[in-house]
């Protein structure tokens, strides 16, 4: 039990556990992987509400806070930080839960801020979710005459990053775009053909009763739903990886071969840097490079349970000077750090915590790791910059600028679904288009000598 929180044997594990992980998202953790820890003690069911409680809760954050105000007759912003989560946990299931009882939603949330030691608190966190439980229509977002906040408030979303997409994509794009952001994505994964063959691990899974599907953009990835333990089972004996079509798109835009020397400057937590290595065969030399000591022990985790030897892990800055030869790597990759608006399906509290500021920074940054990468490509060989960022400030205004500054590059072509290039040559994904996560991805070649 947590210091200074009360005895907890009236909230159901489910309820419980998502408190503290909301909680802890408020301080500035990351709610998937606060989830990964804290599923493993929870019953299947408890496991499946807890995930649905916490990302539903960060996906639909504004608008339940607004429909607290309503309520409530009171800013979010006077409540206590314990008082808001218990709110938005309570009416998230009154709202859209439909198998959830009233009685249950109201009473554990009552519960819970009894539990953080607000009990003078329950009283209003009791009126408020019995109002909710008998006005049922009210929708904060519909009153709203603003286009802007509108949309921020319906898909809870900062408007100032509604008003940036409407710039960049229209009213109408932004708006299903923003909607995609709240909808559960897809499990997609890839076999590790170093550990399994392909056709033997899709059976197994079919077998099992799971629904499979072939990525329609992605060769090799596979969609699925229903594969109950197995898929986990077989997670962990390292023959199948879970991974985002768009994400695999980076390896096949890379291209490396057996035997080529492969530098992927920003490695960690290594999803691409395995699938580069698996592609090759476990026949390249690749040196995954990061920042992060801590972050690239998962490279090496990663590489040992798909059983590749030929990922070197090194620690260093990419934005500094480089302990490598000039032009002596067949295929560099740049998947750089990025704002992460194209995985806000996954990672719905990004919305909060990034900032026009922030973004500009991380793009100054992007420029300076592309240009020092493309330093070691050797004549004919390939260069690669992704992100999971949909801001043109982090991706066209970074692989353009250097293309036009750098004439030793050309832009390279390289075989993916037509209806993901744009007529730049470059390739981008998108949540309500192609239902993966949002990716841009440019390929460049250094001109022979």
């Amino acid at each position: 039990m947590a210091i200074g929180l009360a005895k907890s044997n009236s909230i159901s594990p489910a309820r419980l556990a998502a408190f503290e992980i909301l909680r802890r998202v408020e301080a500035g953790a990351y709610a998937s992987v606060l989830l990964t820890a804290k599923e493993r003690a929870l019953e299947p069911l408890d496991r499946a509400l807890c995930h649905e409680l916490v990302m539903g809760v960060l996906r639909r954050q504004l608008w339940l806070d607004r429909l607290t105000e309503f309520y409530a007759n009171r800013k979010v912003s006077e409540l206590d930080v314990d008082v808001r989560l218990a709110l938005r946990l309570g009416l998230y299931q009154l709202r859209f839960l439909s198998r959830i009882p009233a009685s249950a939603a109201v009473n554990e949330s009552v519960n819970l801020v009894h539990y953080a030691r607000l009990r003078s608190a329950g009283g209003m966190v009791n009126a408020v979710l019995r109002r909710a439980t008998r006005e049922v229509d009210v929708n904060p977002a519909l009153t709203l005459t603003d286009p802007v906040e509108r949309i921020a408030v319906s898909t809870s979303h900062p408007p100032w990053l509604i008003e940036r997409w409407i710039k960049a994509l229209g009213l109408e794009e932004a708006q299903a775009f923003a909607h995609a952001n709240n909808e559960p994505a897809p499990v997609a994964f890839r076999v590790v053909t170093n550990r399994a063959h392909e056709l033997e691990v899709v059976d197994q899974l079919r077998q099992a009763g799971a629904m499979l599907t072939p990525s329609r953009i992605a060769a090799g990835a596979w969609r699925v739903t229903g594969a109950g333990r197995l898929l986990p089972e077989l997670v962990a004996q390292g023959r199948v990886y879970i991974q985002d079509e768009a994400s695999q798109l980076v390896a096949a835009a890379l291209d490396a071969q057996p035997g080529d020397r492969v530098l992927d400057l920003c490695a960690a937590p290594g999803s691409k840097t395995s699938h580069i290595a698996d592609a090759a065969r476990d026949s390249a030399l690749i040196v995954a490079a990061d920042v992060h000591r801590h972050r690239l022990r998962t490279v090496v985790e990663t590489a040992q349970a798909q059983g590749l030897k030929s990922i070197h892990c090194v620690e260093l800055d990419g934005l500094e000077s480089l302990p490598f030869r000039n032009q002596t790597f067949d295929r560099v990759l740049v998947d750089a750090p990025c704002s992460g608006t194209g995985t806000l399906r996954r990672n719905p509290e990004i919305r909060w915590r990034i900032s026009p500021a922030s973004i500009e920074d991380l793009s100054r940054r992007q420029n300076q790791l592309l240009l020092n990468a493309s330093k070691f490509v050797r004549p004919g060989g390939r260069l690669v910059y992704s992100t999971c960022s949909i801001e043109v400030a982090e991706n066209e205004n970074v692989a353009q600028p250097f293309l036009e500054k750098n004439e030793d590059f050309s832009a390279a072509e390289w075989q993916v679904d037509k209806s993901l290039i744009d007529n730049s040559g470059q390739v981008r994904t998108w949540p309500h288009r192609d239902d993966t996560d949002g990716f841009f991805i440019r390929a460049f070649t250094r001109k022979p000598n």
